[in-house]
């Protein structure tokens, strides 16, 4: 490999006699378009207009296939610095001859590309080549080149001339092309022109399989990752100008449809967030290395997109456990934020994003206050409206399970559709139903439409006053939420009512039954007092808090508490239940700092 002074890195010519690529699997997506800022259909200069029309005609045309199938030299302009470590442990178990992913492992010896037979989150870290990543951070250059070398080699055997599924899928090309180009010192110091010919044919076949199947991305997430594969493509291989010009037009409509305005992703989930995040810190790393300024509707992206993933930590800088994701590590959500060059505050109110954040001393509550993803945007939605979590500096009291997106070797599928549903967050929950129901597909079906929301400050403490239909339709009975946090964070007050709904009287007679529930955080003893009307906490940091009901008894049940790698840990959870008629009912309780 060798450098000409600039920033082009010359990694060799084409394979002339490279065979034509064949697509067997070509299925379009559907998608919703959300608008981000007023200035997305900004009027295009003749000039990007002509340009966008004659990319669109000639993608199909010979000189094109020529240049994008090898026909013509290629070269990689330039290698971008990849802005993520790798995991270390996983980098370690490549090297030692398998991937691991979520505790689940697959050996290198004989294995097959074309079909690995693995759950799909695990087959897109291995088609993504997120591995790559992680070996680099493991091993030293010697170490790590020989073992990238023949996995790429096997890869291209099996997937190289045949576009399958999901191999080729839009989203996992835009990140393997991104990871391929941050990591080309590792892949393409080879002195064997013959595997480094096919790698770069690949290289191009990519971006060109891109170039038409970028908007046919199965979700929002999906485009936008295609889209940004498109431009890094763009920068990275010669003549890509016009490529550019499409490829930033389609980046920004993407995020149209991703972003809601408030900068938090339609699918509320912070797994996608940080993904986004990760993504577009990629992206401007591929400008950066061409010494090119990242559009402003890059920049602008990313100064929205941190605070709303920031807005779910905690006050150790955890993040929370909502629609999916695991208690995300504090180092992970910093090298993230890092990686993206932003720094803001948390976002307190998000109110299409759907958290609030309200911080008071060493205390941090986050509540969920708004429906659930739309079904087609969903991954891994979650009943979870009204619920709610809470920490003491580094102790988190009150939990949600989370983990039903990270399925892996502690999360089987069974388990992580368990922990979609509402009993499985900090919220109240009537005759053992979701507030909105999670469909034998998976699908998110109906329930809540629509949360009210109110948030003041009093004196010296914040009002959080919340409500939700997702049990009128069924029950005839509306769940509204009352939490009162002092200013000082040690006395958290909150009420759950039922209410009658005016539009919808239920006609059954008999009273309904309903459980609260507080999914407690781990490692925290808790022990029953006051004839049970009161919990006792102990805290790992030494500190004591005093749970209590004023109506109803408390039980301590057996729970569930997932980490951000998806393993799960047991905790207790405790239990208000009683019983409701027509007329509804209330429940107080008060969460106070004893010593």
């Amino acid at each position: 490999m060798t450098t000409d002074g600039s920033d082009r890195l010359d990694l060799g010519d084409s394979d002339p006699d490279e065979p034509a690529i064949h697509d067997e699997n070509d299925a379009a997506g559907e998608g919703r378009s959300l608008t981000l800022r007023h200035d997305r259909n900004r009027g295009q200069s003749l000039a990007e207009q002509a340009a966008m029309l004659y990319y669109r005609m000639t993608w199909r045309m010979p000189m094109h296939r020529l240049r994008l199938s090898g026909k013509l030299p290629l070269r990689l302009l330039a290698v971008p610095v990849d802005p993520v470590e790798g995991d270390r442990v996983q980098g370690m178990a490549v090297r030692a001859g398998y991937f691991l992913f979520r505790g689940l492992k697959k050996k290198h010896d004989n294995i097959d590309f074309a079909l690995l037979k693995l759950p799909p989150q695990f087959e897109d870290y291995v088609h993504r080549f997120q591995w790559l990543r992680d070996l680099d951070t493991a091993a030293s250059r010697d170490q790590a080149v020989p073992v990238a070398e023949k996995l790429i080699g096997q890869w291209l055997d099996a997937n190289g001339g045949v576009i399958r599924q999901p191999a080729w899928r839009p989203d996992n090309c835009g990140w393997r092309l991104l990871i391929w180009a941050s990591h080309a010192p590792l892949i393409l110091s080879s002195r064997d022109l013959i595997y480094r010919s096919k790698l770069l044919n690949n290289i191009a076949r990519t971006a060109r399989h891109l170039d038409r199947t970028a908007d046919k991305a199965n979700s929002s997430l999906g485009r936008l990752v295609a889209w940004s594969g498109v431009v890094a493509a763009s920068l990275l291989l010669p003549e890509g100008r016009v490529r550019q010009i499409v490829g930033e037009a389609g980046l920004e409509k993407a995020m149209g449809e991703f972003f809601f305005a408030d900068g938090g992703s339609v699918s509320r989930s912070p797994l996608n967030q940080m993904d986004a995040v990760i993504l577009l810190s990629m992206l401007k790393q591929v400008y950066l290395a061409r010494k090119e300024d990242p559009p402003a509707f890059l920049e602008e992206a990313l100064n929205q997109a941190v605070p709303p993933l920031t807005a779910l930590t905690h006050f150790d800088g955890t993040m929370g456990n909502w629609q999916g994701s695991g208690a995300t590590s504090a180092e992970q959500v910093a090298q993230v934020v890092e990686a993206s060059g932003v720094r803001a505050r948390p976002l307190r109110q998000a109110r299409e994003w759907g958290y609030q954040r309200v911080s008071s001393g060493r205390s941090v509550l986050i509540l969920d206050a708004a429906p659930p993803p739309i079904a087609r945007m969903a991954v891994a939605g979650c009943a979870s409206t009204l619920a709610f979590e809470f920490s003491n500096g580094d102790c988190r009291i009150i939990s949600n399970c989370g983990g039903a997106g990270l399925v892996g070797a502690t999360i089987p599928a069974a388990l992580a559709r368990g922990l979609r549903t509402t009993a499985a967050h900090s919220t109240l929950c009537i005759a053992d139903s979701n507030s909105t129901s999670i469909l034998a597909d998976g699908k998110l079906g109906r329930g809540v439409s629509e949360v009210e929301l109110f948030r003041r400050d009093v004196e010296n403490a914040t009002r959080l006053e919340a409500s939700h239909d997702g049990y009128a339709r069924r029950f005839g009975l509306v769940h509204k939420r009352l939490l009162l946090l002092r200013s000082d964070g040690l006395e958290l007050r909150g009420e759950d009512m039922l209410i009658p709904d005016g539009k919808k009287r239920r006609r059954r007679k008999d009273d309904i039954d309903y459980a609260l529930r507080f999914h407690l955080g781990p490692d925290i003893e808790s022990d029953l007092i006051s004839e049970g009307k009161g919990v006792l906490l102990r805290l790992t940091d030494g500190n004591i808090w005093q749970f209590r009901s004023t109506s109803g008894d408390i039980q301590l049940e057996e729970s569930v508490w997932v980490d951000g790698m998806g393993i799960a840990h047991e905790v207790k959870q405790m239990v208000i239940s009683g019983a409701v008629g027509r007329g509804g009912g209330a429940t107080g309780w008060l969460l106070k700092h004893m010593g």
